[in-house]
């Protein structure tokens, strides 16, 4: 593997160390004169008094000149809280565009203002919050230098009033309720907007239009009178109550009751550096997953929605790539409960961070799975301007367990998994050059040599080009029982090249082609795989797109694999499948209260067979109390026989009602022809006060031919959030 050291080398010497692009962006935040009321009136002389920014320049369409639409943002701060007010002014006549009352709203298809926040100033992690113009309220996490992880919540305070030229968004962040270090008299920070009736997309520090708004590497500067108030003691209580009822109708047992208490506590250790607890957790509340048709080979991922797992869990989840993920959360706790957890998380100062997390899950005695310990470290060093080294440790123990003494028929588990990896990730100080290289080896009972994994990428991006390569190693006795590796014995290449044209008017914004090659071999470079993807993409004016594409599948299976999922017969292992497959997506332009996202494909399949797909997503909007919308995918299998023509319908209608900002009720229903499962998910949500919650859910799984109850569950939880 040659390539590792020469890849290496590359990824250093792209280091690019010139000062930060945005420092001259500099908005000064004083002490508030006068007390402020959040009412979206912005009458207190606290604001008079306050410094604006404002001039905001234009991302999309193009990037070269400033806003038309103009914004105006002040921030203050007392010893307790900053405090944020924004006047959107109106760019064209008309209502405003927003999906719903519902937090976390989709950027893309609100009338929004976002704040990102960089407290270390260090260009890689930070906070955001924000609202649409409804009143929907934003916030979460940031880390990768300008991705949102939205399952944070915490504690703050808003109000959105519209007004006959704008709306203004005001808004009070509590000191405690982020994290900062002492004594740093500078923050990076920056504002976006994204304004759908006029199809405009901006920023107060200027942003490359190839970029996300929230780039931290494009921020300005928020300059401190004086450094930011210590918070003090910072401690945080959330208890939970929970009490349910479930019937398995399929079992003939009686229902089943079911009362439950836990808690989880926030301490802040330092003002950079938090202690999360958790005793007993329950995630009944969770978005269930989207389902799928699954024609794939290996096993599929669904991301994780435990709110514990996900807070500040980005430095052990974000290691590896999405193939080769050395930490996989929702590998703990599956199927058996989680007694209690604990992690530490935070910066230890500018350059260095850390993550350590503990879990202890119980036994199950109807499989015999013992019970088990979770142990994950990470420790990350920032280099040159914007890139990082990092170190994880994983450990999968199981307790007073020994497999040589497992019953007769009883599966059999490992005494223990372990992890150790090594990271560099690269991002070049105007964001043009990102990249990754890493290194990881498992340790298991019995499994020695070919156990480690190495994989390595790098990208240029410029407005124009967009050029990448990625390799990807794993040995046969990798193993990562912790983790999602999929596919082993394995080497993975993939170039990829897209030039992007602009022209000077018409309805097309930007359009240009993609080619794409990944290809798969053994450890004795023999070929197994190879697609080779052509693509052609156009974005339109106002923001609605179209992407045609073809490519040529070749597949040697490595083991026996059934083309259709259902368990009806399977291919033989080193038979060789060929076919060309061509297909288009078309997404429509978010400022429609109807919007829709279609696709569709046929080509050739497994054995000589054909494929046809179709796919669309389907929305309306009563904005903002009422969204709805319908996903439904088709399949059409013809093979010969045993399996002959297979029709599989995926069909998933969802209602989303937003009373007010603090009370809404979702409704999602899933048909799944190849499970042969139909399953409801009710879930009414009370947000009685800031980050305290009254869940309501209500689920059940059907039968769909004959029709039949499954099974069926009632969970009322109640959740405090108490700050000492």
């Amino acid at each position: 593997m040659r390539l590792i050291p020469c890849l290496l080398i590359c990824l250093c010497c792209l280091q690019l160390q010139a000062q930060k692009k945005n420092g001259a962006y500099q908005l000064h935040i004083r002490k508030a004169s006068s007390p402020i009321k959040i009412d979206g009136v912005a009458d207190e002389q606290a604001w008079r008094d306050a410094e604006a920014a404002s001039d905001f320049f234009m991302i999309l369409p193009m990037d070269t000149s400033f806003a038309k639409v103009r914004t105006d943002v002040r921030m203050a701060y007392d010893q307790q809280n900053i405090y944020l007010l924004v006047e959107n002014f109106n760019g064209a006549p008309g209502p405003y565009m927003v999906e719903s009352l519902r937090r976390d709203f989709a950027f893309l298809k609100n009338d929004n203002f976002l704040l990102f926040m960089d407290p270390f100033d260090d260009q890689t992690n930070g906070f955001s919050f924000g609202a649409n113009a409804a009143g929907a309220q934003w916030d979460g996490l940031m880390y990768d230098g300008g991705k949102v992880d939205l399952s944070w919540d915490n504690k703050w305070h808003s109000v959105v009033k519209n007004y006959p030229d704008k709306w203004v968004f005001e808004a009070v962040i509590p000191f405690k309720s982020i994290r900062y270090k002492k004594g740093i008299t500078q923050w990076g920070i920056n504002f976006g907007r994204n304004d759908l009736k006029t199809t405009e997309k901006s920023s107060w520090a200027p942003v490359p239009r190839q970029f996300p708004s929230a780039s931290l590497a494009y921020t300005g500067v928020l300059v401190w009178d004086v450094p930011p108030p210590d918070p003090g003691a910072n401690i945080s209580l959330i208890p939970y109550l929970l009490g349910g009822i479930n019937k398995d109708y399929q079992s003939g047992k009686p229902e089943k009751w079911r009362g439950d208490a836990g808690l989880d506590a926030k301490i802040a250790v330092t003002s950079s550096l938090n202690l999360d607890l958790t005793v007993n957790p329950d995630f009944s509340q969770v978005d269930v997953d989207k389902q799928v048709t699954n024609l794939d080979r290996f096993e599929l991922f669904f991301p994780e929605r435990r709110q514990f797992f996900l807070e500040n869990g980005d430095q052990f989840t974000n290691f590896g790539y999405a193939g080769i993920r050395p930490f996989f959360s929702r590998r703990i706790g599956l199927g058996v409960p989680i007694h209690f957890g604990a992690r530490l998380s935070g910066k230890l100062n500018k350059d260095w961070r850390l993550g350590v997390m503990n879990m202890q899950t119980g036994s199950q005695s109807a499989t015999s799975l013992p019970a088990q310990n979770f142990t994950v470290a990470a420790l990350q060093r920032r280099v040159f301007a914007r890139s990082n080294v990092g170190f994880l440790a994983i450990n999968k123990e199981s307790i007073n367990y020994n497999p040589d003494k497992a019953a007769p028929g009883a599966p059999v588990y490992s005494r223990y998994n372990r992890n150790f990896g090594l990271e560099y990730n690269l991002a070049s100080a105007n964001n043009f050059w990102t990249g990754k290289a890493m290194m990881l080896k498992s340790f298991s009972p019995g499994k020695s040599g070919a156990d480690w994994a190495h994989a390595a990428n790098l990208q240029y991006t410029s407005r124009q080009w967009n050029i990448s390569w990625q390799h990807e190693y794993v040995g046969k006795n990798y193993t990562a029982e912790v983790g999602y590796v999929p596919r082993t014995g394995y080497i993975k290449l993939v170039p990829q090249i897209t030039r992007l044209f602009f022209p000077k008017n018409g309805p097309v914004l930007s359009h240009g082609p993609q080619i794409t090659s990944t290809s798969f071999f053994d450890e004795k470079m023999r070929r197994t795989d190879n697609e080779l993807l052509t693509s052609y993409g156009l974005v339109f004016r106002n923001r609605n797109t179209l992407t045609l594409w073809g490519s040529n599948t070749y597949i040697k299976l490595l083991q026996p694999f059934d083309p259709v999922n259902i368990r009806k017969d399977s291919l033989a292992a080193g038979t060789q499948h060929n076919w060309n497959t061509v297909g288009a997506d078309y997404v429509s332009k978010p400022q429609s209260l109807f919007t829709y996202s279609l696709s569709a494909r046929y080509g050739g399949y497994y054995a000589d067979g054909k494929r046809l797909t179709f796919t669309g997503e389907f929305g309306y909007r009563f904005q903002p109390f009422v969204s709805i919308a319908l996903s439904a995918n088709y399949n059409k299998l013809d093979l010969p026989q045993p399996w002959g023509r297979n029709d599989f319908w995926l069909v998933g209608p969802r209602l989303d009602v937003t009373m007010t900002n603090t009370l809404f009720f979702t409704g999602f229903m899933q048909y799944n022809e190849q499970m042969k499962n139909m399953n409801l998910n009710t879930r009414f949500q009370w947000r009685y006060r800031p980050a305290s919650d009254l869940f309501i859910v209500y689920t059940d799984n059907y039968l769909p031919e004959p029709f039949y109850v499954k099974n069926r569950a009632l969970v009322v939880k109640l959740v405090y959030w108490l700050n000492i």
